[in-house]
């Protein structure tokens, strides 16, 4: 049987073991209370809850420059949506063409909003690379986006139009990272409406 003074992390003060064993549990408490109340007891929303011609679930990009721009709160605009991460060569290779893209259709109400699934440490990373693109990046935070399920694979984008409607769903892409002919194919007639 382990005693308290085999677990480095666990020091009794003063010799009192039960004020070690209640700050142990008063912490558990704390915290399984703050996930109840977080909500993050609920289930995980799913990527299969994605439908095409549907209201598509809202997300929420805290950027960079600290502005938060939410998807509901662009309605009226076509929105692109992508996840990347540094250290992920197709996005590295997508992202000058989104960029350039975004830059060339934004008089026309093109909104492009990154999320970088890159942790805090890489945040000198991230701006570097923000740095020469034309649209607000933000950090993901978790692998979760809400209704967009889990991401597991990147590039992956979503397309929304002006009324709110997710016209186009990254998880069905054969092939995920945007060429400028799929840009135009998918994202330029939604602009004309």
């Amino acid at each position: 049987m382990r005693s308290d003074d085999d677990l480095p992390h666990v020091r009794p003060v003063n010799g009192d073991r039960t004020s070690i064993a209640r700050r142990g549990w008063l912490r558990a408490a704390a915290a399984f209370t703050a996930a109840w109340a977080a909500g993050l007891d609920a289930p995980q929303a799913s990527a299969n809850d994605l439908v095409l011609g549907q209201a598509a679930p809202p997300l929420a990009l805290r950027a960079l420059d600290g502005r938060t721009l939410r998807t509901t709160d662009l309605i009226g605009d076509v929105v692109l949506v992508t996840f990347w991460a540094t250290w992920c060569d197709p996005c590295r290779q997508e992202l000058p063409i989104l960029s350039a893209f975004a830059s060339q259709y934004a008089a026309r109400g093109l909104r492009v909003l990154g999320f970088s699934l890159d942790g805090r440490g890489h945040l000198a990373q991230v701006r570097a690379m923000a740095s020469h693109l034309s649209f607000p990046v933000g950090l993901l935070g978790s692998a979760w986006a809400g209704g967009y399920g889990r991401i597991w694979r990147i590039p992956v984008s979503f397309v929304i139009d002006r009324a709110g409607i997710l016209r186009y769903d990254g998880w069905q892409a054969r092939r995920p990272a945007w060429t400028q002919a799929r840009l135009e194919r998918v994202v330029v007639p939604l602009l004309a409406r």
